[in-house]
């Protein structure tokens, strides 16, 4: 027999699906998710006894069904979109050229919209006490001109004051629907931006010798940045240096005077960041020696994504009960970054992983211009939610 917010959840499914389409089909950047966020704030203001905040960090959006007293726990999804091209071709693809719900926010964000509807169907039948907020997030794939994402705004503007738990989940195309994956600790990596340069006298192509060539000097700073993993840091201590973008010349027979460097630092833990960071800095400081000079900044990004233990427990009990033959896979979801980190150094709190897998075993990956997904996991993810809240406000 199916647990009743199972049954709730799979009564809500094509609302949550058609929720979810109509957001796919009118994707919005980071810091410009104008209409999503009006699209999100007209259903919630469709719902009794909702508070709906709009405008927050932007066009953010904030639900609070609350008795005024008692714990308080927020769920938290993202809405923006990413710069890529869609590929696919089914009847709610993007509208939008060359914008994409490319990493599922808009399954997170339908989802949530589900949840709300479940959450106060449920504690309007029930004695309870406390204060549960929807948060509907902008900006998480993208930092402004100030280096602050989404997340870092709602919080500046106090949506997590007095929270004592926050709770999200993410879509995961590498596991089925009816799998999901969760991680106590650090779980996902810290993200930091280089940008460097390189700068030499340059010269004619012919005559190498009369100047400096950043190109020659910039493959020892290269050779250096790749083995600082493993070298500098432990195989042990999850850690990557990637590098993303170089420009340098103008012509084939000219060498220029300045080439630069751009990529990221990914790390579990604070002080291999730091270290990493000084490292990195030094690389570039191998361009003095050689005749040149090397400059380098790095502008800090989201923390690693800490998973409280606590949270991840009751979200395992509630998973049980709700899917008995759930699977859940134990490990970190690797070195992508999510800015939920903030919230979770804010508050106690946990992100997990969603199976959202289409059955024909075409790999879709999160940020490629096929990504999509097996809406069967909707209805799910918008039940685990529920009973979640359910079971911290202690229902009676």
């Amino acid at each position: 027999m199916k647990h009743p917010i199972v049954a709730q959840a799979e009564a809500l499914a094509d609302k949550i699906s058609g929720w979810r389409r109509h957001m796919h089909k009118h994707p919005e950047l980071s810091f410009q998710e104008k209409e999503t966020g009006e699209y999100v704030s007209s259903i919630l203001k469709g719902i009794s006894g909702l508070e709906v905040q709009t405008h927050m960090a932007g066009y953010g959006v904030v639900g609070r069904f609350s008795t005024g007293e008692g714990p308080t726990i927020a769920l938290r999804a993202d809405m923006d979109a990413l710069p890529i091209q869609e590929e696919n071709e089914h009847e709610y693809a993007s509208l939008h050229n060359g914008v994409m719900h490319a990493c599922g926010h808009d399954a997170h964000t339908a989802i949530l919209l589900g949840a709300v509807h479940l959450i106060t169907d449920q504690l309007r039948q029930s004695k309870w006490r406390g204060t549960i907020l929807f948060l509907f997030q902008p900006a998480e794939e993208t930092i402004d001109d100030s280096g602050r994402s989404g997340a870092v705004y709602m919080i500046e503007e106090g949506v997590l004051e007095n929270v004592d738990a926050v709770l999200a989940l993410h879509m995961c195309p590498w596991l089925a629907v009816g799998e999901m994956q969760v991680h106590d600790g650090a779980s996902m990596a810290s993200v930091d931006v280089f940008k460097g340069t390189i700068e030499g006298t340059g010269g004619h192509g012919a005559y190498p010798h009369f100047g400096t060539d950043p190109i020659w000097i910039m493959n020892h700073v290269l050779t250096n940045l790749y083995s600082l993993i493993n070298r500098r840091i432990s195989a042990l201590d999850p850690a990557v240096i990637s590098v993303g973008k170089i420009e340098a010349g103008q012509a084939s027979n000219i060498i220029p005077s300045k080439v630069t460097i751009e990529g990221t630092i990914r790390a579990y833990q604070e002080q291999t960041r730091d270290a990493l960071h000084s490292h990195v800095e030094d690389a570039f400081a191998l361009a003095t020696p050689l005749g040149g000079q090397g400059e380098c900044t790095i502008i800090r990004g989201e923390p690693s994504l800490y998973n409280h233990p606590s949270i991840n427990q009751t979200l395992i009990q509630t998973v049980h009960s709700l899917y008995p033959q759930m699977k859940v896979i134990h490990a970190p979801f690797g070195m992508g970054g999510e800015d939920f980190s903030y919230m979770t150094q804010k508050t106690k709190g946990s992100m997990f992983f969603l199976g959202c897998a289409m059955p024909d075993g075409v790999v879709r990956d999160l940020h490629t211009p096929i990504f999509d997904i097996d809406e069967e996991c909707l209805p799910i993810g918008a039940a685990i939610l529920t009973d979640y809240v359910i079971q911290f406000l202690k229902i009676s």
